[in-house]
């Protein structure tokens, strides 16, 4: 196990009005339908900035949630991720009103082509000055492959099979088309770049072909800091060779640590150090300036709460209509080509709908901590400790206050105990997060797997 460090922080958060904790768009204080405007997002990053965070992670699907009664009538309704806003546009302007939030973005690789959106990403990590990581997701929804011309969406292992082929083609764009001191700038010479050191790369896999040049200069990254959050086992092998931030869901400290060990484990199995890997889980939090304040924030909000979008949620994540069953009838998960973490533990809890409903009060079912800043403080040291994780995702409630009331509140009572950083470092999101380089360590696959 690592020795400790100062816990990470990345706000979770979504370019929709509906994200996480369903329903919580109708509370009078909560400003999520302004997702369209651009100040909305600004005004957060500065939030966040206040507070150092260490990164906004921006969450992302290309699809609908049709499963839950098979039609989006209750996503429509209560706005479950639906409308969904491309999260890649907001970076830029975020980035221009900070200058050490670090921005993680989610982008499906069944989606976009790798060659054009290997520069999409190198234009970020300069615009940023390279704050940029990628949070890669293969896709789990039909809708999505439906809607780009496809039956349904490839089987689940086979997704992360064309997503190493996918990351192996980045690389060489990334990495190898072109070296260091390739970019000269010599204006007297009329020489901006030295062609002997720009290379075609080609690149012939089971899934993706290519031929060509990288048509952006290295940023400062290079490669941007890679983030994904598959669980299953072949999501952990996929984690293993490319993941430098892993994004866990575990219901309490032991099943992250049981979780957060299978990862490190994977990670030197593929030949790299198990600090190589900072692990988050994802959580919520409900605080005020003591204890009963923030049970009465928390009562008020579930209030507002949609336990039933929830569900329809659930629905999507599982592929399982839960509509038609009975509240004291087991979710029987069986086969399914959609998220396997969570229908795993689905099956494992052999959870019924009525107390997948008691889980889903606030909306979303990942683990709530309330109370006082030093409350939430010691809690989130607890999971640090006995989860053996390095940090959290933090999930909305009621938007812009439950940001606001965390670094009001639960920031100071981290720093006070030695939990949480200060100040920001030098440098870019990977230097930040690991303490070491700008670029991907030369044990990691994509390092090496241009030469290739």
């Amino acid at each position: 196990m690592p020795a400790r460090r100062p816990i990470l922080l990345n706000a979770f958060a979504m370019n929709c009005v509906g994200h996480i904790n369903h329903g919580l768009w109708t509370h009078p204080r909560d400003r999520s339908d302004e997702y369209r405007h651009l100040d909305h997002w600004t005004d957060l990053a500065r939030t966040l900035e206040d507070g150092l965070f260490d990164a906004l992670f921006l969450a992302d699907i290309v699809g609908v949630y049709d499963i839950y009664g098979g039609s989006i009538d209750l996503a429509a309704r209560e706005s479950i991720q639906l409308p969904v806003n491309d999260p890649v546009l907001l970076l830029p302007a975020m980035a221009a009103v900070t200058r050490r939030l670090g921005f993680a973005v989610t982008v499906n690789t069944a989606i976009e082509h790798p060659y054009s959106f290997a520069r999409r990403l190198s234009t970020l990590d300069h615009l940023t000055g390279g704050r940029v990581g990628w949070n890669i997701v293969t896709g789990y929804l039909d809708s999505a492959a439906r809607a780009v011309g496809r039956e349904a969406m490839a089987e689940h292992d086979s997704r992360y099979d064309r997503a190493d082929d996918y990351l192996d083609f980045l690389y060489k764009l990334w990495e190898g088309s072109w070296e260091d001191g390739a970019v000269l700038r010599d204006k007297a010479a009329r020489r901006f770049a030295d062609p002997a050191r720009i290379h075609e790369i080609r690149h012939e896999g089971p899934y993706y072909r290519g031929q060509g040049y990288h048509l952006a200069e290295p940023s400062p990254q290079r490669t941007p800091v890679l983030f994904q959050a598959g669980s299953s086992g072949r999501g952990q092998r996929f984690a293993a060779r490319h993941a430098e931030g892993v994004f866990i869901n575990a219901r309490d400290p032991v099943a992250a640590a049981r979780t957060a060990r299978s990862l490190r484990e994977a990670v030197v199995a593929a030949g790299r150090r198990p600090e190589d890997i900072r692990i988050f889980v994802g959580v919520s939090v409900v605080t005020g300036a003591t204890d009963a304040e923030a049970q009465e924030k928390l009562a008020d909000y579930v209030a507002h709460a949609s336990p039933e979008a929830g569900m329809a949620h659930f629905s999507a994540g599982s592929g399982i209509d839960l509509a038609p069953l009975g509240l004291d009838d087991e979710i029987v998960t069986g086969p399914t080509n959609a998220i396997q973490s969570t229908t795993a533990a689905a099956q494992a809890a052999r959870l019924t709908k009525r107390r997948l409903l008691g889980d889903l009060a606030l909306g979303g079912r990942y683990p709530l901590i309330v109370g006082s800043g030093a409350t939430v403080a010691a809690e989130m040291r607890r999971w640090r400790d006995e989860g053996e994780i390095d940090g959290f995702n933090l999930t909305r409630t009621v938007v812009p206050e439950c940001w606001r009331d965390f670094v009001r509140f639960v920031v100071p009572a981290l720093q006070e105990r030695g939990l949480y950083k200060t100040a920001y470092g030098e440098g870019t999101l990977r230097r930040r997060l690991f303490g070491e380089g700008d670029r991907l360590p030369d044990r990691h696959a994509g390092a090496q797997a241009w030469r290739g």
